[in-house]
């Protein structure tokens, strides 16, 4: 609870509740898939938004939010097979990949039709690179150690839809994993006692196979990306 004694003692944080909804509201309405913006351009006004303490805990409970709306979606999805095929799905937060892998195909990623609006690319990037920035104040706001969960289940989400479920690689994507990598990083070495990186994480990091990386306008490929290797590197620096 190092994270609380922060948060009432040494230093007093004030945070404004009201303007934290506003953000948020401002946040998920000017920005997403309806934008005219491109998903990078729209990223970066959102971190200039989030700017602030108000800001921070906002862009912590957007990554919380998007990656409990995708477990809600999938628990769905998982009932709705079961009743069509009495084939039944077992769905846990800590790992998604033994459920892509069993049953990818009939899966939608649940990660690009978030029913709150966020988009994954957009607000949940914004929000990954906004808490990244300002890791050593988020244990002033909020407790890291939700956070940090939940930022690995997105990370597990969009490579598991990478691998399994026919999500394209393009550079849009490949910056989200990229921020989620470096922020989950920049988080646990602020935590007094960081927990142990989840089962899907370490399962990726044994892999050394290099990914093309797609033009999101086309069919180019403008890049590659070995996933297995930039995980080491970021997450055992």
């Amino acid at each position: 609870m190092g994270w609380l004694q922060r948060l009432l003692g040494g230093g007093r944080v004030e945070l404004d509740p009201a303007r934290q909804q506003e953000l948020l509201r401002d946040v998920r309405r000017s920005y997403g898939a309806h934008a005219r913006l491109r998903f990078p351009e729209q990223a970066d006004a959102i971190t200039r938004m989030l700017s602030d303490d108000d800001g921070l805990v906002v862009a912590a409970g957007i990554v919380c939010e998007a990656a409990d709306q995708a477990h809600a979606d999938l628990q769905g999805q998982a009932q709705e097979v079961f009743r069509r095929t009495g084939r039944r799905l077992l769905v846990h937060r800590r790992n998604y990949r033994p459920l892509w892998k069993e049953a990818g195909p009939a899966l939608r990623w649940p990660l690009g039709a978030l029913p709150s609006g966020l988009h994954p690319y957009a607000q949940v990037s914004a929000a990954v690179a906004v808490v990244g920035g300002r890791a050593d104040r988020l244990d002033r706001v909020t407790d890291p150690q939700p956070f940090v969960t939940r930022l690995f289940e997105v990370l597990d989400l969009t490579t598991a839809g990478w691998e399994f479920g026919r999500v394209r690689v393009d550079t849009d994507s490949a910056t989200l994993v990229e921020r989620l990598m470096g922020t989950g990083a920049r988080v646990l070495a602020t935590m007094d006692d960081p927990p142990r990186l989840p089962p899907a994480v370490r399962e990726m990091m044994r892999r050394n196979h290099r990914i093309a990386v797609y033009d999101p306008a086309g069919p180019r490929v403008v890049g590659e990306l070995n996933l297995g290797a930039r995980l080491r590197e970021t997450l055992l620096a």
